[in-house]
């Protein structure tokens, strides 16, 4: 597999690279976001720092996302709940915080490929990934209220209109979807949809449980069982996403800790 390593530390940059070759991979390193941006179409998988000299990481996370949805793992000295949350809504498969063990981080590649699939595209012009999941059930499209889940074409529309979700949020509304007349732990979603049910960023999966409820402006897409996990609910035609309200319940955390 083909990395893009985008880290301006010469030192981790060569830990990594390292560690990457010996497991097989080739790999590009880049220290500036405009070389990140002309090398992305021929990643496989991304391992971005989010402090670089030219712009932003997260700036540029969410710019490589318009074009690429190859696996991206953010690996960063930022430890912040804020930049964690920022960096998984905006497109990361994963988060790592520095100082980190290596053979966690490649075991974390590994799971993050597994789950995004192979086929992961190259690029993508903002859409989707194209992994899929034999569990989401096919070719199926499930319909509640006026939102309506296509399964294999791994689109949302609600009431009519098409609303873009990440890889992981669809990943994770597929899962439900798929099984609407079940209530999901939160260990068997991390399970299946992360490869872990003990992700040490567990509470990414209420940060795509948020951005699924805003971006579709259904809060009651996505049902909280209190105390365990998750089911699909039947959201009303009409209603709306309340951003303050769910801010009030734990910072977008769904109020779970």
């Amino acid at each position: 597999m083909h990395a893009l390593l985008v880290e301006d530390d010469d030192r981790m940059a060569q830990a990594l690279g390292t560690a990457l070759a010996q497991r097989g991979h080739t790999v590009r390193r880049v220290g500036r976001a405009l070389d990140a941006l002309r090398h992305v179409h021929e990643a496989e998988f991304v391992l971005l720092d989010l402090g670089l000299p030219d712009l932003d990481g997260l700036e540029l996370l969410r710019r490589l996302r318009t074009v690429c949805d190859a696996p991206l793992i953010v690996v960063t000295a930022r430890f912040e709940e804020r930049d964690i949350v920022q960096g998984l809504r905006a497109g990361a498969d994963d988060y790592v915080v520095k100082p980190f063990r290596m053979a966690e981080l490649m075991a974390r590649i590994d799971t993050v490929r597994r789950r995004t699939g192979a086929n992961a595209g190259r690029t993508g012009g903002g859409s989707p990934g194209t992994a899929t999941d034999p569990a989401t059930g096919g070719g199926a499209r499930v319909r509640t209220g006026d939102v309506e889940v296509d399964l294999a074409g791994r689109t949302v529309t609600v009431a009519g209109a098409q609303v873009r979700l990440t890889r992981r949020e669809f990943d994770v509304l597929a899962f439900l979807a798929a099984r609407p007349d079940q209530v999901h732990s939160r260990e068997e979603i991390l399970d299946r949809i992360w490869g872990d049910a003990f992700l040490g960023t567990s509470r990414s999966l209420d940060v795509h449980v948020a951005g699924i409820r805003a971006k579709t402006g259904r809060s009651g897409l996505v049902r909280t069982v209190r105390g365990f996990g998750y089911q699909l609910g039947s959201p009303a035609p009409g209603e709306r996403w309340d951003g303050e309200r769910e801010a009030e319940r734990g910072r977008g955390w769904d109020g779970e800790r």
